[in-house]
């Protein structure tokens, strides 16, 4: 520093800033200036042994808002005179300076516009709150009100006031009320620009960013960027609005080859979301074209999982429903010197830079024998293809149409030894069903224009195609290939293992269908890629469960506990301690109870609030504070068992902290889960080199076989989700048998980056 500024910066540490704050004041010359002045007219006025920090704090707020520097002496004074002491006067002073600009200042006016000498006295404080917390609902306003009713009081002593009645009335805060609270992250809604949206579709649709706001209008696919408009065209659109009738058509197309996972959560709730916010019809449709690797258990679970997110398809589709046609669409395709019989090999025509065929101009008559003898089984698999000449947009020439697989279908047996592949199918299934918006992941915009191309060289209606960018989670693997490997190698126990993002196994660890929709809904639907945190889906499920998953009391780690001074009788819980109206439960409560290890120490350590030898704590619900009498220890010197004495809660001095029990309990086993993978992207082989089955996390499951829970859970149904108080949400597995309850954790009752 020059020796000016560093004179400065010692003036400017001298009222108290930080000497990090003085040197950013520094590199503001119009602030640097101002608060120098204010400095030394203060030292002025009453020397500088009066330039305190709370002064300083003052003179620093009123040179950075000070418009009019000619004030700034005038200011300065009523500072250090103590006649301006509030951030609430100084505000009053800035505005009174700011509409008076003429001199000379009225300083009765400023004095009054000001509060300058009004004192306002702790009884008045403590009489104003007095008056707004009687009855004490809500407490939220009390203070604002106060502060109207004493316009000059310390803002600061009003709200300890206000505390200080608060805890008067109800009592210190238990560990419930200091849980953090998730804050909902805001959603920027867009203007709705489609007619007759309604409902439950209208938040997605309303998060819509890009080129998604674009939509087309039923009837007018001309108007979409890149559409291609042939002389039959308007004629196919008015029969195909003559078939609709105008209505919004969509539709969810997975491959039955796999579990759907988070990511098809957010496919599931666009497709039929934006069909239900229009007033539409969406339709799942399985693209079953790929015989080996499609399997009855994704066809049943691909639907199970759409209808548990709560949707109702319009019709149950398959592509295989349309193969005779595609068939014949195919041959008419050859007529028209569109496809052509290949006999490249698979390996010649992987990549984007393979060899143009050398029978692409081979006779349409030629290529028609060809494939009819392909589909009468006359040639082994990989011996010929039937492409379709057109360069896709990645570059990609003459994609396959058909290819030969001798593998019986689930659905149509051995009828067909030939199936038609994604590029060739999927756009004229679209076409088949009238739909009108095709929406895709982003990996799909490269075959848009092979799907106008394909429909308008058929003379078949053409949908749309919109693409939008996919969901991610980090800590997680979706793809169906090395999920497979992750249970072939017994890494998770199958697809619905409670580690993975696949909907089966967030259902099985007790994840509420609505919120994997709300989260959808938070993530918006954009044109770019989307990679999410799973703490802000855990964040929503907690949402959901703090109002639908009743209490219940478990212990994971039990300590045993005679209350030597109580009689046998039993509690009732209430199942929404915010809430009692919605429910309660019995529990016994007898003078052997258990709580956690945790809960108790021998030893006092500084911040611990729960039992120990000299401290008390209270019983949640229970209405008893308990002391300890005597500590019961095993041959190895570990503590095995309490002794304590047992009063009112209402007699007893409030204790520091109420911990949660459970007497003639149930023993179940509960399966406690971290993440799966130690790296936030473990598919990275910057970060993973060896690939992610060496990412995997060995800590990521752990098992407690004696826990105990309280006897209200005993009739629970397998998913059935419960808060363990002060433990956290958990839902009862399906392995559960009447001797033996399993409860999976959901989530924390907090965020814990470790936990999911």
């Amino acid at each position: 520093l020059a020796p000016d500024d560093s004179n400065t910066l010692t003036l400017f540490t001298s009222i108290g800033l930080s000497e990090q704050k003085a040197k950013e004041t520094l590199k503001n010359e119009a602030l640097s200036s101002a608060l120098k002045d204010a400095i030394i007219q203060a030292r002025r006025t009453c020397g500088a042994s009066g330039v305190d920090k709370a002064i300083g704090t003052l003179l620093y707020s009123m040179a950075s808002r000070l418009k009019d520097p000619k004030r700034l002496a005038f200011l300065s004074d009523g500072i250090v005179q103590c006649k301006i002491c509030t951030e609430l006067q100084l505000a009053a002073a800035l505005e009174f300076v700011k509409s008076h600009p003429q001199d000379p200042i009225n300083q009765g006016e400023f004095d009054e516009a000001c509060g300058v000498g009004v004192a306002i006295t702790p009884e008045q404080i403590e009489e104003a709150v007095s008056e707004r917390t009687f009855p004490p609902e809500p407490f939220v306003s009390a203070a604002g009100e106060a502060r109207s009713a004493l316009k000059w009081a310390d803002g600061k002593v009003v709200k300890n006031e206000v505390d200080l009645q608060v805890l008067h009335l109800l009592g210190p805060k238990t560990e419930a009320d200091l849980e953090k609270k998730v804050k909902v992250a805001r959603v920027h809604l867009f203007k709705r620009k489609h007619e007759g949206m309604t409902g439950e579709g209208r938040s997605l649709m309303e998060q819509l960013r890009g080129e998604a706001l674009k939509f087309h209008k039923p009837g007018e696919n001309y108007k979409t960027e890149g559409y291609v408009v042939t002389p039959n065209t308007m004629d196919l659109l008015k029969k195909h609005m003559e078939l609709t009738g105008g209505q919004i058509r969509s539709r969810f197309p997975p491959e039955p080859n796999g579990i759907l996972h988070i990511g098809h959560a957010k496919a599931i709730n666009f497709n039929f979301g934006f069909a239900k916010a229009n007033n539409g019809i969406c339709f799942l449709r399985y693209d079953d074209t790929n015989p080996e690797k499609e399997e009855e258990k994704y066809f049943t679970a691909i639907r199970d999982m759409v209808e548990w997110l709560g949707y109702e398809p319009f019709a149950v589709t398959h592509a295989s429903d349309n193969f005779q046609q595609l068939y014949d669409l195919a041959v008419d395709l050859v007529r028209r010197g569109h496809a052509f019989v290949c006999h490249q090999k698979g390996e010649e025509l992987k990549g984007h830079n393979a060899p143009p065929s050398p029978w692409r101009d081979r006779p349409a008559e030629e290529s028609l024998v060809l494939f009819d003898r392909m589909k009468k089984g006359l040639f082994a698999e990989g011996e010929a293809t039937l492409r379709m000449k057109m360069v896709m947009e990645d570059g990609k020439l003459d994609p396959v149409a058909y290819r030969i697989k001798y593998t019986p279908h689930h659905r149509t047996g051995d009828e067909w030894c030939i199936y038609p592949t994604y590029d060739y199918t999927h756009c004229l299934c679209d076409s088949i069903e009238n739909i009108t918006h095709s929406l895709c992941t982003k990996e799909f915009q490269a075959r848009r224009s092979s799907y106008f191309w394909l429909c308008n060289a058929l003379d078949v209606y053409c949908p749309v195609q919109w693409e939008y960018g996919r969901l991610n989670l980090t800590y997680t693997v979706v793809s169906k290939r090395k999920i497979i490997k992750l249970v072939e190698t017994g890494v998770v126990r199958d697809w619905d293992d409670p580690r993975l993002f696949t909907l089966t196994a967030l259902r099985r660890r007790g994840f509420p269908p609505e919120a994997i929709n709300n989260f959808c809904a938070r993530v918006g639907v954009t044109v770019s890629q989307t990679t999410t945190e799973p703490h802000l889906l855990e964040a929503c499920v907690r949402d959901v469960l703090n109002d639908t998953a009743p209490r219940a009391m478990a212990v994971l780690q039990p300590l045993r506990v005679t209350i030597a001074n109580l009689p046998e009788g039993s509690k009732v819980l209430p199942d929404f301690p915010a809430n009692e109206a919605k429910g309660s439960h019995a529990v016994p409560f007898s003078s052997t109870i258990f709580i956690e290890q945790s809960d108790f120490r021998e030893v006092m350590e500084k911040g611990y609030k729960r039992l120990t030898p000299d401290q008390p704590v209270g019983l949640r619900h229970a209405g008893y504070v308990i002391s300890f009498q005597k500590v019961i220890k095993d041959a190895q010197g570990k503590v095995v068992e309490l002794e304590v004495t047992c009063c009112s809660s209402e007699t007893a001095e409030k204790p520091k902290a109420f911990i949660h029990w459970v007497s003639q309990p149930l023993t179940c086993e509960v399966r406690l889960y971290e993440r799966l993978f130690l790296h936030k992207h473990p598919e990275d082989q910057s970060v993973v080199p060896n690939g992610f089955l060496s990412d995997i996390n060995p800590d990521s499951l752990h098992v407690i076989s004696g826990a105990l829970v309280d006897t209200s859970v005993k009739r629970a149904k397998a998913l059935d989700r419960f808060q363990f108080e002060r433990v956290g949400y958990f839902s009862l597995d399906p392995d559960s048998t009447a001797d033996k309850l399993i409860f999976n954790r959901t989530v924390t009752l907090k965020e814990d980056p470790g936990k999911i």
